[in-house]
């Protein structure tokens, strides 16, 4: 029976985007399923008392510069060429991350990558409605429909309380993985996951 890995997902996440594609083609080798948990990681952030990386280490002589060191060691394993920083950053994601409450399975998983390529390719400004509903539409989904959701009462207490109950299995920041019941932080455990996949 094919495996299925849980993506506890937060578009916010430099990591989420850098860690999607070598995913996929992890999935892919090992016929495994992908399930993408949308979370709020600035909610994360406040119930776990973390932060983000750039943040906590500004005072690490070193630190900060060896992490980028590191992502542009990864860009160029993975070939992740269209890669770039938006212009805005950081942004509040809540808006996306409601949006892939509206829909399911592989109509979330489909939506999510739309997403990651909009923002960290594209350079589209999620804090910008009508720009990210017209590259919605562009990609085959209904942007005016996605935007009317994450006004849904049901929508925005299931960000909640999927990043509550996140925080519960043992999430603290995003990229978060789950297979087995076991939990994977961060792009640079993919070679667990896939050794998790081929147990």
């Amino acid at each position: 029976m094919p495996k299925t890995v849980e993506f506890i997902f937060d578009c916010v996440s430099p990591n989420a985007y850098l860690a999607w594609w070598p995913l996929r083609d992890l999935l892919g080798r090992h016929q495994a399923t992908l399930e993408v948990t949308p979370v709020f990681l600035g909610g994360m952030h406040k119930l776990t008392g973390n932060a983000p990386p750039f943040v906590r280490n500004a005072e690490i002589k070193g630190k900060n510069a060896y992490a980028m060191l590191e992502i542009e060691r990864f860009i160029a394993k993975h070939g992740l060429t269209r890669y770039r920083m938006p212009a805005t950053f950081p942004f509040n994601s809540i808006v996306p991350q409601r949006m892939l409450l509206a829909v399911e399975g592989e109509e979330r998983v489909n939506l999510a990558e739309c997403l990651l390529k909009s923002i960290w390719e594209d350079g589209t400004d999620p804090a910008d409605a009508e720009a990210l509903g017209a590259a919605l539409d562009s990609a085959g989904f209904d942007g005016a429909a996605l935007t009317a959701a994450t006004q849904d009462a049901s929508i925005k207490q299931a960000l909640i309380d999927n990043t509550e109950a996140a925080v519960e299995r043992g999430a603290f920041g995003i990229p978060t993985f789950f297979v087995d019941g076991e939990i994977y932080f961060g792009k640079e455990r993919l070679g667990q996951i896939e050794d998790q996949l081929s147990a």
